[in-house]
């Protein structure tokens, strides 16, 4: 257990999505490691070697020192070349050296976890050279794997655990980004307010207000005349704010109340993820 009880929260959804990674990947076939993922571009191999690459990156081992090919075009930005390297090695690895080597590392982040004595605004490394504190760090992986994990079930054909540790880590780093959604990106108006309701295995009601300079925050209670209302299911809302789905492919999973072009702008841009 880290000393710090405010990162034990990360640390176990963390440790539960991670172990159902596992779980899910070890007994597949090396065929079904080439399986197309709902994350662009990366099948089952890619997302797995994501995650190690990430672990053994915030373990402190040095990043590989190798060349990306010019043919992966689903690389949008300098972030997305900064993820691919760690996961471009590990393209022709064989499915006993993926399994393998994801327990390895899974051991290894476990016993640093248990070890953690940082205080939570600790300065880290996070990628591209930035520092973020150890708290957002650690938030940060918990969201990642959970997030990774519902990509291999969806392509496995093994849903479960949206209403896990991970899920409800999910829920706050995405509705975090919201505010920014509708107000910056989408360009809803001053002085105006958007909810979003949502239900399902992990359910919340949230409204988006814009003050009269164009900043939007967030808050936990109704709005008595919302601009727009946007209902839909947990699994959908996160699947649009991860970018694994456009809004077209589930306009009958998303019901809209009040302005429709304010409301096409905001699931337009729904997606936070890279």
């Amino acid at each position: 257990m880290t000393v710090h009880s405010s990162l034990q929260t990360y640390a176990d959804a963390w440790t539960h999505s991670i172990e159902a990674i596992s779980e899910l990947v070890t007994p597949l076939a090396e065929s079904e490691w080439n399986q197309p993922t709902p994350c662009p571009g990366w099948s089952v191999r890619d997302v797995v070697s994501h995650i190690i690459g990430m672990e053994c990156e915030t373990l402190g081992d040095p990043r590989p020192i190798h060349t990306l090919p010019r043919d992966l075009f689903h690389m949008q930005g300098e972030l997305a070349r900064y993820m691919e390297v760690q996961v471009d090695v590990r393209r022709h690895h064989t499915a006993p050296e993926m399994t393998a080597e994801l327990e390895y590392t899974i051991i290894r982040r476990a016993r640093q976890l248990r070890n953690e004595n940082r205080a939570p605004d600790t300065t880290v490394r996070a990628p591209l050279g930035a520092e973020q504190t150890l708290e957002l760090a650690m938030q940060m992986r918990a969201f990642d794997v959970w997030v990774h994990e519902q990509d291999l079930r969806t392509t496995l054909g093994k849903p479960g655990n949206l209403d896990s540790p991970g899920a409800h880590v999910a829920r706050d780093v995405l509705l975090g980004g919201l505010p920014r959604v509708v107000a910056k990106e989408a360009g809803a108006p001053p002085n105006s307010a958007v909810v979003v309701d949502v239900q399902g295995p992990v359910e919340f009601l949230r409204t988006v207000r814009v003050d009269e300079n164009g900043h939007g925050t967030i808050d936990g209670s109704p709005s008595l005349g919302p601009l727009v209302t946007l209902a839909t299911d947990w699994e959908t809302y996160m699947r649009l704010a991860c970018g694994r789905v456009r809004a077209s492919a589930v306009e009958d999973k998303v019901k809209v109340e009040g302005d429709g072009a304010l409301a096409a702008a905001i699931l337009e841009r729904f997606a936070l993820t890279p």
